[in-house]
């Protein structure tokens, strides 16, 4: 049995696509702006994101550029917001700071607004890929250069750089 999909009613995000100033000159804007509304009662999007959906939702670019920002400035829309909770998603999936920070440049994430998001000590991605490296191959440590190998390629997949990858297969923190 399937079950539907419930979003949050946009009442929940605590605006109507109504209370948006109307553009009398932009035909479908408040249509624009109600697709973009459903878009985001969903989940966080990227201004870029948001911007794409909303152009194969049938949108033209330009409109769809200026409802993201009537969005964003009544703070409907916030990379930030999506920044912080991706981020913790993301870390709490296993991935590290290098998978994070190449998905967060594909989806329009400023550099200073993910190295805000990504700062931590060593030693916390160094926790992080123990774990990850734990869940998926157990408590012991590698027994030959093979078993190294592939333990080494799997963190270096979930985006975890060589140094943390040496320290989490040798068993030191530092």
């Amino acid at each position: 049995p399937t079950r539907a999909r419930r979003s949050r009613p946009r009442q929940a995000l605590g605006m109507m696509p109504t209370d948006l100033p109307e553009d009398p000159a932009a035909p479908g804007r408040r249509a624009a702006v109600d697709k973009a509304v459903r878009v985001l009662a969903g989940r966080e999007h990227t201004r870029q994101e948001l911007t794409r959906k909303l152009a194969r939702l049938g949108v033209q670019s330009t409109l769809a550029q200026e409802v993201v920002d009537g969005l964003a400035n009544q703070s409907l829309q916030s990379d930030e917001r999506f920044t912080e909770a991706f981020v913790r998603s993301r870390i709490n999936r296993g991935y590290g700071a290098v998978w994070i920070r190449r998905a967060l440049e594909e989806r329009g994430v400023t550099a200073e607004l993910i190295q805000t998001h990504l700062a931590q000590s060593p030693s916390f991605w160094v926790l992080r890929a123990r774990e990850a490296r734990t869940r998926k191959f157990g408590e012991a440590l590698p027994a030959d250069q093979k078993a190294w190998a592939r333990e080494a390629r799997f963190l270096a997949q979930r985006g975890f750089p060589s140094d943390t990858i040496r320290r989490v297969l040798s068993n030191r923190l530092d």
